[in-house]
C-alpha cells in the first residue's frame, strides 16, 4: 500500500513536471512566432505605430511600425 502511494506521487509529480516543460516550450514558441510572422489586428497595427494598406490584392496589410509588412486580420 505504501509502495503505490509513492508510485503515485512520483507519476503526479512528473506529469505536472511534463506539462511545466510543454507549456512554457509552446509560450516560447507562440511568443516568438508572433513577433515576426503571422498576422495582426487593426487595433495592434496602429496602436504600435502603423497604418493599415488596403490596397494589397489578398489581404490589406500593416506598413510602418512594429509590425510592418505583416497581414492585418
Amino acid at each position: 500500500m505504501r509502495i503505490r502511494r509513492i508510485l503515485v506521487a512520483v507519476f503526479a509529480t512528473a506529469a505536472l513536471a511534463g506539462l511545466g516543460l510543454t507549456g512554457a516550450a509552446t509560450a516560447a514558441t507562440a511568443t516568438a512566432g508572433s513577433a515576426t510572422t503571422g498576422s495582426v489586428t487593426p487595433g495592434e497595427c496602429t496602436d504600435n505605430g502603423g497604418t493599415i494598406d488596403r490596397s494589397t490584392p489578398v489581404l490589406p496589410t500593416c506598413r510602418g511600425g512594429m509590425y510592418d509588412g505583416q497581414t492585418v486580420d
